[in-house]
């Protein structure tokens, strides 16, 4: 198969194809093979730990070592945000969209009076 075939509009629509067949193929694998799989099983509390421990890991390093306009924020500022969104979070049990609202709006109070 050389360039040329795609350089009409069927080459292009047979590329998507298959792409879909091979991405399709693979969802549909995982959904027949899914009722057979225990989950609680410790290859899956593994799992779990280990995805716990990278959203922490990065939630650290977004408040510890920042990149772009959210360095320009001091340290104790993002700090205090990050221990007041933690505190509400942690007050009672499902209180995590308060707890990001009010996180997020008090970095954009201080982009505000900054």
């Amino acid at each position: 198969m050389d360039a040329t075939f795609l350089d009409g509009k069927a080459g292009w629509w047979f590329v998507l194809l298959l792409t879909a067949v091979g991405t399709y193929f693979w969802r549909a694998l995982g959904v027949l093979i899914s009722g057979h799989i225990n989950q609680e099983s410790e290859i899956f509390r593994w799992l779990s730990a280990v995805t716990y421990a990278m959203v922490a890991a990065l939630t650290f390093r977004l408040i510890l070592l920042p990149v772009g306009l959210l360095s320009q924020i001091p340290l104790y500022y993002r700090i205090f945000a990050a221990v007041v969104g933690m505190a509400i979070m942690l007050s009672k049990p499902g209180r995590l969209v308060p707890a990001l609202l009010v996180g997020s709006g008090l970095m954009v109070v201080y982009g505000i009076f900054q």
